[in-house]
């Protein structure tokens, strides 16, 4: 049973690969590698993603791996998000809206062998998704120009983590993932004129790589009822493989001359060294506040533009910039022996800032500030009360001197599974 529960779980993890990317409809996406995903679950999200000192038994905190070894030795948890988002786009004195809705995530976390954790997961790693125009007309003619730019893809990333109790408190634990998937994005210029030509510029790529990512924490009891908790995180920056490529296609509609040319830059695109920390205070269990600081080196990698004064398709060295993040959340339950329902629900808060990755047209990227509220909600039944409802409900800004300004409002619904497999049962 135990086999046959396990490769379900994983035929089901298979399964998502082709829709447990989170999308988005945001120009911003159009840069660098698309929209950062926050990889957080539910749970977290409610904290707006707190998770390097997060060290919890009944939940999948795939952001550390050096959590897992908390796993209970009778439990197999299973954790799936799906997410739906409203946002506000506004640039100048025009508005309007978007709405999206996606499956965001499935994790799974088990004990194998004592203060041995292991977790399987797919979670998106960045996301691409736009289409938008704008008109001009020529001169002083009737002629009006169009440009339409619009985007979609992004990258997933599948992974299989390990996380070990060393000894007393300290823990270690590692991430190995497959990061995977493709983007492609057009700009095309066309007219009301047919005797003026069309012209198509497509950049994309496709990526096949791999991930690596590190994780310590520590605990220390420092009174009868409080504990701290101390984690930091360590990400491997590396090459993609990938081969990014640029292909500059014209039309002249009144021959039907088709002309074509492109460019490809071998090994062209790259992931970051990231580095981050943070501490989680706990007291009587019922009470968690922590602080997280993670810095992406970004500005360390290269990717490719075309240049202004040459027109050639090459790599700049001037595009990325390192991006700090810093989040402060809590959870806050109660009582969890409490027999009022009310008392066991988990309540949880949270905000974060995060300054930019990229550059637009040689100034910065829009910052990003997040508040957010969530509630952990028991499930209880005749044969189970460890399973839970996780509700979040996130406020994202994102705005930029003279650029557009996003607000978001996301609300993510995760169930977590949390299931007593490894019980022997006793019949007298």
């Amino acid at each position: 049973m135990k086999k046959f529960l396990l490769s379900g779980l994983l035929l089901g993890i298979g399964t998502l690969s082709m829709v447990a990317q989170s999308g988005t409809k945001s120009p911003y996406s159009q840069y660098g590698l698309g929209i950062l995903s926050d990889q957080s679950q539910t749970f977290n999200r409610g904290m707006s993603g707190l998770f390097q000192g997060f060290r919890s038994g009944n939940q999948v905190n795939m952001q550390n791996p050096a959590s897992y070894s908390a796993v209970d030795s009778l439990s197999m948890i299973f954790d799936v998000g799906v997410s739906g988002q409203i946002t506000n786009f506004k640039e100048g004195g025009a508005k309007v809206n978007a709405k999206t809705a996606n499956i965001e995530y499935a994790t799974a976390l088990f004990r194998v062998f004592p203060k041995f954790g292991v977790s399987i997961g797919l979670v998106p790693y960045t996301n691409v998704g736009y289409a938008y125009y704008t008109s001009e007309k020529i001169g002083t003619s009737t002629t009006t120009a169009t440009t339409t730019f619009s985007g979609e893809g992004g990258l997933r990333q599948a992974y299989l983590g390990l996380g070990y109790e060393l000894f007393k408190g300290f823990s270690l634990g590692a991430n190995i993932s497959y990061l995977w998937g493709s983007f492609e994005r057009s700009i095309v210029v066309s007219s009301n004129d047919s005797y003026v030509k069309t012209l198509t510029k497509t950049y994309g790529a496709d990526v096949s790589s791999y991930k690596l990512d590190f994780g310590v924490q520590y605990k220390q009891q420092v009174s009868e009822k409080d504990h701290l908790t101390v984690g930091a995180t360590f990400g491997l920056g590396h090459k993609l493989g990938a081969d990014p490529y640029m292909q500059v296609t014209n039309v002249d509609t009144q021959t039907g001359t088709l002309t074509a040319k492109g460019d490809t830059i071998s090994n062209g695109l790259s992931i970051p060294m990231s580095l981050g920390a943070g501490v989680a205070y706990t007291h009587n269990r019922t009470l968690t506040f922590g602080v997280d600081y993670l810095l992406q080196r970004w500005g360390s990698e290269s990717f490719p533009v075309v240049d202004e004064t040459t027109n050639q398709y090459q790599l700049s060295n001037n595009y990325y910039k390192d991006r700090h993040k810093v989040t402060v959340g809590l959870d806050w339950v109660p009582s969890l022996m409490s027999r009022r329902f009310l008392n066991r629900v988990h309540y949880r808060l949270g905000a974060s800032y995060a300054t930019p990755y990229y550059k637009i047209n040689g100034q910065d990227g829009p910052k990003e500030m997040t508040v957010s509220a969530g509630f952990g909600i028991p499930l209880v039944n005749s044969w189970n009360n460890r399973s839970v409802l996780n509700v979040s409900l996130q406020w994202v800004n994102q705005s930029a001197k003279n650029l557009i300004t996003e607000n978001s409002f996301r609300v993510t619904i995760g169930l977590t599974f949390n299931e007593r497999w490894f019980a022997k049962w006793k019949v007298d």
